[in-house]
């Protein structure tokens, strides 16, 4: 499922109430207009699109709001036009007591898109005058561009469904869209590069461990018995980093070795399958992750030209199935689910999102593999890399492009993790932010803001991202 996320007005609003909330607690708080988000893609908006400036409160008297508009490489009723018009280089919006919001429609005339160098054409609307009792200052997002550039920055909000953290949420940041998908809805993911690995999903604290054998129907229950209880999450043996893909992210550290072109190098896998999403209600500031243990699979994986082939069947089982699952590589991963016994959609293609939030199964030194919540991973595998930066967030609002130093870049995913969040608190920590490059070569500053509800409830992560220019 595929979310567009243009509007967070009221949470963008109430942080700008907050950050300026008077010392008098009788004063009265600023009356704010604003747009609703700094930036909006052309080939976002189809044909035409109404863009709203919501007030914080009811409007008490009438007034006008004045927004200039400035345009590089559009012509005005050429290329786009307005309701109303534009006179001058301004449209005058009028609002009456009572209003809580304005707009104006943005007709778009170079729908739809062929030429690429329409990548210049930009439009901006800035708010520069309020005309309103004794309104004498813009606050909020005064300013909105649209072009075919990358977003200028949001406040969101990933889904992933509260305590139980049932969803894995996938976002892009440069086109602001969100994909959101079950978390136990897959099992095993087929690498669409160049080459041949298998991943498991973590998100469900999956375990696989080589059996050393290759006849999948010879495998029994009594024939892993004296070392299946080894094959989880959480065993507190560090021998169990083993059963586990790599927490780095890297495609040559999947639990499953590479899949040889050579049937007889390829072995048998006892695959421990996790647990299915928690049910249960959990206390505030606590999560339920975990439901009923889900079993068991043994496996093995073959090559067939660019083609994988997967065999699997049940532990007791003594014959096998068998799918021929074949690359693409638009996708990091080719997803597989034993649920469906199917290939499943899950992950947008590699190059359409940079940030991943989902349960992630990490590890402990020297404690071994670990299930966490929470957790925030950078797609790792298309190139995104982050890092984090120590500081306040006076030094996150002053950080420029300029400020950038490319050789901190980690190979890791898991620059984010969980460490953007204090569980004791329930806060997200303030003295620290995070700087992303995306595939395009655009470069985000990251700051997390929270992950409980207003109910004090878990599993409500929220973020802000600005494009660094």
């Amino acid at each position: 499922m595929r979310i567009k996320n243009y509007l967070f007005p009221i949470i963008l609003l109430l942080a700008f109430l907050s950050s300026c909330e008077p010392e008098d607690a009788n004063e009265a708080q600023p009356f704010v207009i604003a747009f609703e988000t700094e930036s909006i893609k052309y080939t976002d908006i189809g044909t035409e699109r109404t863009i709203t400036l919501p007030f914080s409160e009811a409007a008490q008297t009438s007034g006008t709001v004045t927004v200039k508009v400035t345009a590089v490489n559009a012509i005005y009723l050429t290329d786009y036009a307005t309701s109303p018009a534009i006179e001058g280089d301004a449209m005058e919006l009028p609002f009456e007591a009572g209003q809580h919001a304005i707009s104006f429609k943005y007709h778009n005339l170079m729908f739809p898109y062929d030429d690429e160098s329409d990548d210049r054409k930009v439009v901006t609307f800035e708010i520069i005058k309020v005309n309103y009792a004794d309104y004498n200052n813009i606050q909020g997002y005064k300013s909105l561009r649209l072009s075919f550039k990358a977003s200028l920055g949001a406040t969101l909000a990933p889904e992933i469904g509260g305590p139980n953290q049932g969803d894995q949420v996938y976002v892009d940041l440069s086109d602001e869209t969100v994909t959101k998908v079950r978390r136990d809805s897959w099992d095993l993911g087929f690498y669409g590069g160049e080459r041949f690995r298998v991943g498991i999903n973590g998100s469900i604290y999956m375990a696989a461990r080589n059996l050393n054998v290759t006849n999948i129907d010879a495998v029994t229950p009594a024939s892993v018995q004296a070392f299946q209880n080894q094959v989880a999450i959480g065993t507190f043996d560090p021998e169990n980093e083993d059963y586990i893909d790599a927490p780095t992210g890297l495609v040559s550290g999947t639990a499953i070795d590479e899949i040889s072109a050579i049937d007889a190098e390829n072995k048998v896998y006892l695959v421990n399958l996790g647990y299915k999403v928690g049910t249960s209600p959990a206390p505030a500031g606590s999560v339920s992750i975990t439901g009923d243990a889900r079993g068991w699979k043994k496996i093995r994986i073959l090559r067939s030209g660019s083609n994988y082939i997967l065999q699997y069947a049940d532990l007791n089982s003594t014959t096998h199935q068998e799918v021929t699952i074949s690359k693409n590589a638009a996708y990091n991963f080719t997803f597989f689910s034993f649920n469906t016994n199917s290939v499943v959609s899950v992950e947008p293609e590699k190059a359409k999102w940079d940030l991943n939030f989902t349960v992630f199964t990490n590890v402990i030194a020297g404690a071994g593999s670990y299930g966490y919540s929470d957790f925030v991973l950078n797609n790792i595998k298309a190139g995104i890399k982050a890092y984090r930066i120590n500081g306040t967030t006076a030094m996150y609002a002053n950080f420029t492009k300029a400020n950038v130093n490319d050789n901190n870049f980690e190979d890791d995913q898991r620059v984010i993790g969980a460490d953007w969040r204090d569980v004791f608190s329930g806060t997200a920590y303030a003295d620290r932010f995070y700087i992303l490059k995306d595939s395009d070569g655009n470069y985000y500053k990251i700051r997390m803001l929270g992950f409980l509800n207003d109910g004090g409830a878990r599993g409500y992560p929220k973020f802000e991202y600005k494009l660094l220019q």
